[in-house]
């Protein structure tokens, strides 16, 4: 489990292909001092298991699957990540909590600037997503734990028949700063993890109508 606290901006240092996979290798020496093989670290808010290390670097393997549901496979040698350690037990509890497991992408629409923060505007893919993002909720957005400030429902798009849905955070100098959030542009694409309370409180409720029935 993760925080969505991100305790280091690192770097792609290489990605190779293997079949219907990827392996990738990360530069992130400051979450490395007391890592070891089979640890888990979250890239860009994606759950790796850790293959191979050195005191800089780790490699991890990227099943298809994960490809399919996250925006790493778009990632280029060179480019910065979010990167975050497995949370440990006792701990102080800064962010909310994050599995890494992600439930799919969005595309930053538009960046607002303002005197002491920036807006930032996701289109998120799959508009089902919508439900699970709730005004002052939690969201993370490549790895970081962030509050929803404004919410659309799912409407429809022009009158063309096609759904949208968005959502819309407000970033600190710090957020930007510290993490690699700030070097977004319109049109790139992240990962979105929805609060796991929402999903399980509606799997529950699904299955106490169908008990009632």
């Amino acid at each position: 489990m993760f925080t969505g606290i991100i305790e280091e901006v690192g770097r792609v240092a290489a990605i190779e292909e293997a079949g219907d996979s990827l392996r990738m290798r990360f530069t992130a020496p400051g979450v490395l001092e007391d890592a070891k093989r089979g640890d888990s670290i979250a890239i860009n808010g994606v759950c790796l298991t850790v293959a191979e290390l050195s005191p800089e670097e780790f490699t991890a393997d990227v099943m298809q699957v994960t490809l399919e549901y996250s925006a790493l496979g778009s990632v280029s040698v060179g480019d910065r990540v979010n990167v975050e350690r497995a949370m440990a037990s006792g701990q102080r509890f800064d962010g909310h909590i994050v599995q890494g497991h992600v439930d799919g992408t969005a595309t930053l629409q538009q960046r607002r600037p303002s005197e002491h923060w920036e807006v930032f505007r996701f289109q998120l893919e799959d508009p089902q997503l919508a439900r699970y993002v709730a005004k002052k909720g939690s969201v993370a957005i490549n790895g970081t734990s962030l509050t929803a400030a404004e919410v659309a429902e799912v409407a429809e798009a022009g009158g063309t028949g096609s759904t949208e849905a968005w959502f819309e955070v407000s970033l600190i100098p710090t957020t930007l700063a510290d993490t690699m959030l700030g070097d977004l542009n319109p049109g790139d694409t992240v990962n979105v993890e929805c609060d796991v309370l929402a999903k399980y409180v509606e799997r529950l409720a699904q299955h106490g109508a169908q008990d009632n029935q």
